[in-house]
Formats: structure tokens, sequence, C-alpha cells
């Protein structure tokens, strides 16, 4: 494809949650993008197998705080980064409402916005379906990060907790409407394909090929698996689950107590709360939980 853009005019633009990007032109292998990132919103390079491009990134406004395992760094409008090619996973916030330009020498913009576009529609329009009141998957991933970050996790974990968190639920796609939908309380043959959700998550990431996504699929597996290893769906405990996948599984349980869903009234924090500590070292992991109770009042 090769392509140029005129003045407040862009290739091809896609919205997803907190983020817009535009192709603004590419020629030659080499795309540049303008990102607009929302307040909060994360970003991030990784590193691929086989994938040699040089990949540069510039703040046009606004500032973005890139997390590094002692620490942080902050980029200002005018500061840049470039690596050649990238060879660890770098994982960027926006600090308010922030634009910067990205460039690539090999394509990559319909590569990934296309299926992560599609993903997001997918995941929202589930929530819905789940009798949730509206974006239930963007608190679970802003809920995740924060303990995460507060749990000192890498780079890399936390770039695949944000993927995770947002998409814990995608399996629900392949459950029967009229077992999601039911009002009632499942029988145990509906709960047993209920509890299939978990698996299929994993294999709907695993099909886009896109080795970010692939491998939150291990940890949307597991977020339903408890650390006294009464969970699902391998009935794994304490250490063999990943710490992902547990920190998932305690902010999804906040969230769901203390969200209004469409059939009932949701709990107060405090309720929520708690419960959470009730359950500490049976069904959540124990350190994930004080982390919790460290941050609660971020909630």
């Amino acid at each position: 494809m090769k392509g140029i853009g005129n003045k407040n005019h862009f290739i091809e633009t896609v919205q997803m949650k907190g983020l817009t990007i535009s192709l603004i032109a590419s020629a030659d292998q080499t795309e540049i993008i303008h990102h607009k990132l929302e307040p909060n919103t994360r970003w991030a390079l990784e590193p691929e197998e086989g994938w040699e491009a040089l990949e540069y990134l510039i703040v046009v406004s606004g500032e973005l705080k890139l997390s590094t395992n002692g620490g942080y760094e902050i980029y200002k409008t005018g500061d840049s980064f470039y690596r050649s090619p990238v060879k660890e996973h770098y994982v960027f916030q926006s600090i308010g409402t922030t634009e910067f330009l990205y460039v690539s020498s090999q394509p990559v913009f319909h590569r990934y916005s296309q299926i992560s576009r599609d993903l997001m529609n997918l995941a929202i329009s589930i929530e819905k379906k789940d009798g949730y009141t509206g974006d239930h998957c963007a608190r679970i991933s802003k809920l995740s990060m924060l303990v995460g970050e507060a749990m000192g996790l890498n780079s890399k974990q936390l770039l695949r907790l944000n993927m995770a968190s947002f998409f814990h639920d995608i399996g629900k796609v392949k459950i029967p409407l009229d077992i999601l939908l039911k009002p009632e309380k499942l029988t145990q043959e509906e709960w047993e394909i209920m509890k299939m959700h978990t698996s299929y998550g994993r294999q709907v990431l695993e099909e886009t090929k896109l080795p970010l996504l692939m491998s939150a699929g291990l940890v949307v597996e597991q977020h339903h698996e408890r650390y006294d290893g009464k969970g699902y769906p391998f009935g794994l405990a304490k250490d063999e689950i990943e710490v992902e996948a547990s920190i998932i599984s305690v902010v999804d349980s906040y969230d769901a107590m203390t969200t209004d869903r469409s059939y009932q009234k949701g709990r107060s924090k405090e309720e929520a709360i708690l419960e959470i500590n009730r359950c500490r070292g049976t069904m959540y992991n124990p350190i994930i939980v004080d982390v919790f109770n460290d941050v609660k009042h971020k909630l």
C-alpha cells in the first residue's frame, strides 16, 4: 500500500477504547501513525521473533510514562524514543490526553488495528449481554493494572495483564445465548458448559496469531482458578496459577460484587472488600489480597 495524507486528513483511522490511531503515510514498507491516547491509557512495544523493524515515537503533546523494571521514565512534548529492533517489552501510559507520532520501518497498522478493534467490540458486546451496565472490561483492566503496578510486576507481565484483564470473558462468545442469558440458576449440565468460557477465551486469542494476545490467552484461561485448587478449568493451586490470572480473579470478583447489574443492585465497596478478605487464602492468593487492601483507597 502507498499513500499520503493531507492536512487534517488521514489515510485511515481506527478508534478503540481510550485510543485513536490514524495512518498518516505509508511507502516502501515504512508507516507513520498518529496516536491519540485518553488519560491513563496504555500502549506498548513488544519484541517478536523475526521482526527487525526500527520503531520510533515522538511525543507531540502531553506526557507518556514508561514503566521500567527500576521505576519509570517520563517523556514530554518533543521527547523521542526508538529501538531497532525491539528486544524488550515497553509499556507506556498517558498522563492526561497525549498525542504522539509512531514510525515503523515495517507495516503494522492493519495487522494490529483490525484484530484489536474487532476483539474490543466483541468484549464490550459480551459484557452487555452478561448483564453489566457498561465499562466492565475497562474497569477490570484499570483495577488489575493498579494492583499489578503496586506488586512491582515487570513490563512483560504488565503488558500481558493489561490485555488479559480486558479480554478475560471473551470466551463467552462461544457460550449459547440461552445459557449465557438464563435468569434462573443454571443446571449442572449448563454450568459445565458455562465454565468452558475460560478455555474458549484462550482459543479466541490464540486464533489471532498475535504473540501478545496468544500469551494473554493463558491468563484468560486461568482467571477462574482458585488459590486452594478448587477452581476451574484445571484445579490449579497456589503458584501453579499465573500471577496475572490471580490478580484478575480478585479484581473481577470485586467488580462483580459492586456493580449494578440489570437484574440486581451491587453491594457497597466496604461489603465487597470484607468478602474478598474473608476468602483470602482459599479463593484468592493472600499476597494479592494484601496488595489489593493497600490500594483500595484508589478504587
